[in-house]
């Protein structure tokens, strides 16, 4: 670390989008209303502590639903399901509350317009991630093309080339997205785009709040989980500008010799990170670095989506 104190900014915004919020109180309403076990389909959302925190108020997580005995209650995460899943789960006797995303469902009602529609299909995401096996999921196989990075666009088989459309996973870099739909066009100059853009607000303003306070910083901290595709991307978005960053889940994760030579840090949140944790680690700085903070404000975000009516329904049936 360099001479005098260190330097915090604070990232604005950062942790919880309005999705994240929305099926964490799914689950908790779901906690009050029939009472634990309450049983979730995959992590609810992609923070280790969210998911310890629920699971010691009686959230049972599982990865598939035959581990939901009948007469259960089964919470979707916000990440989606395929199709496959909900039928699977509509001819089980267990009670489905669906914490999806809204965002992620947008994605879901393009592409089944799109196949109405007639176009051949790609998806820009990351194999093997949940949001993605949902957004497969929602045609039969094959009916929907993964593309990954340029190079796959470049290879990428479609049956008509003047009638290809693209969607995106919603949690992208919006650097890497921009290089591939490029990429894409270069081939398909008719390519379809989405009438928004599926990357969603929260994955953008994060991402976009990162590139404005590169230029302050010479270190940059995610406080995040491995497995959140939203986090690692705040890390990417630092490291592709030459700013070395790190993605830790808690304060005790840090290392002293990531503050050689650094007179500021830049500090954030994936959108899937609880605030207690940016502030343990703001006291953890101060303590040990007598570290100053300031806030680093890139917008407000003031996006906010209710909980689902079938949770009120669910709730009156239960009476």
């Amino acid at each position: 670390m360099k001479k005098g104190k260190l330097k915090i900014l604070l990232a604005a915004p950062r942790g919880f989008c309005a999705g994240v919020e929305r099926a964490i109180e799914v689950v908790e309403r779901s906690l009050e209303i029939f009472g634990a076990p309450i049983y979730v389909r995959h992590e609810i959302v992609h923070n280790k502590h969210v998911v310890n925190r629920l699971r010691q108020k009686g959230v049972i997580f599982v990865e598939t639903l035959d581990e939901i005995p009948d007469g259960g209650v089964a919470v979707f995460s916000a990440h989606g399901v395929s199709k496959a899943i909900q039928a699977e789960a509509e001819a089980r006797p267990i009670r489905i509350i669906d914490a999806t995303c809204p965002l992620v469902t947008k994605v879901h009602l393009e592409v089944h317009r799109l196949d109405r529609e007639g176009y051949d299909i790609l998806l820009i995401g990351h194999a093997g991630h949940v949001e993605v096996e949902g957004t497969m999921g929602q045609l039969p196989p094959g009916r929907i093309r993964l593309v990954q990075n340029p190079q796959e666009a470049e290879t990428v088989h479609v049956e008509r080339s003047d009638h290809v459309a693209y969607v995106t996973q919603t949690t992208l870099s919006l650097d890497e997205t921009k290089d591939i739909v490029k990429a894409l066009r270069r081939r398909f100059p008719n390519l379809l785009a989405p009438a928004k853009d599926d990357i969603c607000y929260a994955t953008q303003n994060r991402q976009n709040t990162i590139k404005d306070m590169l230029a302050q910083i010479d270190l940059l901290l995610v406080i995040g989980s491995r497995n959140s595709s939203n986090s690692n991307r705040l890390v990417d978005v630092a490291r592709s500008h030459g700013v070395t960053g790190y993605l830790l889940d808690e304060p005790s994760e840090m290392d002293p010799a990531w503050f050689e030579g650094v007179a500021t840090v830049g500090l954030t949140a994936g959108a899937s990170a609880p605030e207690d944790l940016v502030q343990a680690t703001l006291n953890h700085l101060r303590e040990r670095y007598h570290a100053t903070v300031e806030s680093f404000v890139f917008k407000e975000e003031q996006v906010y989506f209710p909980v689902p009516k079938s949770l009120f329904e669910s709730a009156a049936s239960s009476e």
